[in-house]
């Protein structure tokens, strides 16, 4: 029985199916070599890499105080949010006691039951009302910096007293006049400033381990 044309499609040749390999290939090198280039660029930043620190710093203090840290971004900024508060909460390379850091993402009920009550723009700013406390540090993720219910999550842990963090893209957004630190990944692609992002949550999750560890004279 002949096969419908519309539906046949013809055997490609292995030469084509090279071609497409290729194309592969050189698509994946240059999504590296671009993701590589932010890394460089953040590298080189060396008002950043001190913005850094500075975060660090302030979560070793924190933490040594008996505070917490408290993370919160949308879609893979929520991502990075619960990843980096594992890192915390479980251990990023050194055996230790357990750093207390939530993720205001997950839990599905109290975010839809803010959002369907209050408006999805409060998901955060109410939970930031209920688990934070004065001292603590809140971290807020938008890879544009102007994710409305960020903004109000932070707005309310400064109004709290709490110390103010937002990782951002290379602008940083609105965020950037509203935290106390603005971490910017220097990169206006959505894709490139989430892999800055957890980058430097690592960087900072490997300063604040050290320094709670060792001390902060035996981090480098």
């Amino acid at each position: 029985m002949p096969v419908p044309s519309e539906t046949y499609t013809p055997h490609r040749t292995l030469e084509e199916r090279t071609t497409d390999q290729e194309e592969f290939v050189c698509g994946a090198s240059r999504t590296i070599e671009a993701s590589i280039a932010a890394h460089q660029r953040l590298l080189g930043d060396e008002a950043t890499v001190q913005q850094i620190a500075a975060v660090a710093e302030a979560l070793v203090n924190a933490l040594q105080q008996g505070q917490k840290v408290l993370l919160f971004g949308n879609g893979g900024s929520a991502a990075d949010a619960q990843h980096i508060a594992a890192e915390f909460v479980g251990r990023f390379a050194i055996e230790r006691a357990a750093l207390p850091a939530l993720a205001l993402s997950v839990n599905t009920s109290c975010v839809t039951a803010i959002g369907n009550d209050y408006g999805f723009d409060r998901v955060f700013e109410r939970q930031i009302e209920a688990f934070g406390k004065t001292g603590d540090v809140a971290v807020g993720i938008s890879t544009s910096g102007n994710s409305a219910n960020v903004l109000l999550g932070l707005a309310k842990a400064g109004e709290m007293g709490m110390t103010t963090v937002a990782l951002a893209g290379a602008l940083g957004g609105k965020m950037k006049d509203l935290a106390d630190h603005c971490i910017c990944a220097p990169s206006d692609q959505t894709p490139r400033i989430q892999e800055c992002h957890i980058l430097i949550g690592h960087v900072i999750a490997e300063l604040v381990e050290k320094a709670i560890v060792h001390g902060s004279r035996r981090i480098s």
